[in-house]
């Protein structure tokens, strides 16, 4: 279960930074937007992306949520990626756009792309 703090600070305008694992063995670490689903973490993302790849082939990744008002307050989550899905990604994405930016639409969307959603399942949390 994500702790009391995990759950402030994801639910808060706060940005996230995503590591997963590259098949040359390198860790890959992206800033993303953060949500969740219960004590899920969600990450909306397009197919095409790096860290796409790197969880299909080796789902267990590792996620810094970090206090924009204080960076010194964050959390470290490790955990497994345990769903990658279609649907509704499209309205998720929407949905992280009025929290990070105030729009009730996501303003960079590209013809083509298209939308998933990473589901997480939180293994191991400290600070």
């Amino acid at each position: 279960m994500l702790s009391e703090k995990a759950i402030k600070l994801i639910d808060d305008k706060n940005f996230g930074v995503l590591a997963t694992i590259s098949k040359n063995g390198f860790p890959h670490a992206t800033p993303i937007w953060v949500d969740r689903d219960g004590d899920y973490i969600l990450i909306n993302t397009t197919e095409n992306r790096k860290k796409v790849k790197n969880v299909r082939a080796n789902p267990k990744v590792a996620l810094t949520v970090i206090n924009n008002q204080n960076p010194y307050e964050k959390v470290c989550i490790e955990g497994e990626v345990v769903e990658i899905s279609y649907n509704n990604a499209e309205e998720h994405i929407d949905k992280l756009a009025k929290k990070y930016l105030g729009l009730d639409k996501y303003p960079w969307k590209r013809p083509n792309e298209k939308r998933i959603i990473l589901k997480i399942k939180p293994i191991k949390e400290y600070s």
